[in-house]
């Protein structure tokens, strides 16, 4: 067995792996099926009428599994590194660990409440989730600057922390859109709002 794993790096890219299956299979199905508009739907309408939305719920609550071992094992692959190099306290750490798994659940909270059938509770877990998910990215970046250049090479940080500027700046659109409209359908005619 153990010749088998050499190292957990397999985890990350099967989280994301994973997570882009769950989005294009719901998002083939919805489409088949005529729930949705083939041309940039919301993530959410994709996941939303049977069938797709059991697809689409049970991958997703796959994939905040996924994202709970691979939080974990960031947490680890850290707490070793600050063994001998002491770079971050470890409550920073465990604080960065804490987010992303309230991330998580409000990943849990999204896949399994489904955008129409519960909309106030479907939107707190999006917003949780995202909300969590650009916290969590930004205090890694931050994490991976302190390491430097003993665990991480600068090029590296540039890229964890473009990536967190731009979640962030996109949340806050995001944040702002949301609370201006009170979606309750998902089928449009041309004369709506």
């Amino acid at each position: 067995m153990l010749c088998c794993m050499p190292g957990v790096a397999f985890v990350p890219a099967l989280l994301v792996s994973w997570s882009s299956a769950a989005f294009i299979i719901s998002y083939v199905i919805a489409v088949l099926a005529g729930h949705v508009e083939p041309l940039v739907p919301y993530i959410s309408d994709t996941g939303t009428k049977p069938p797709e939305s059991g697809i689409f719920g049970f991958m997703i609550n796959i994939s905040a599994l996924l994202a709970v071992i691979t939080m974990y094992i960031r947490y680890l692959l850290i707490e070793k590194q600050n063994e001998s190099s002491h770079f971050v306290r470890s409550s920073c750490n465990m604080f960065s660990l804490c987010i992303g798994l309230m991330g998580c659940i409000g990943m849990g909270i999204v896949a399994t409440f489904q955008e129409l059938a519960v909309p106030s509770v479907h939107d707190i877990g999006a917003l949780v989730a995202f909300g969590s998910g650009v916290v969590y990215i930004t205090l890694q970046s931050i994490i991976s600057y302190k390491s430097c250049p003993q665990w991480n090479t600068y090029f590296v940080c540039h890229i964890r922390m473009a990536i967190s500027v731009i979640s962030c700046i996109a949340f806050i659109p995001m944040i702002v859109f949301a609370s201006q409209i009170s979606m309750t359908k998902i089928d449009w005619t041309p004369g709506e709002k």
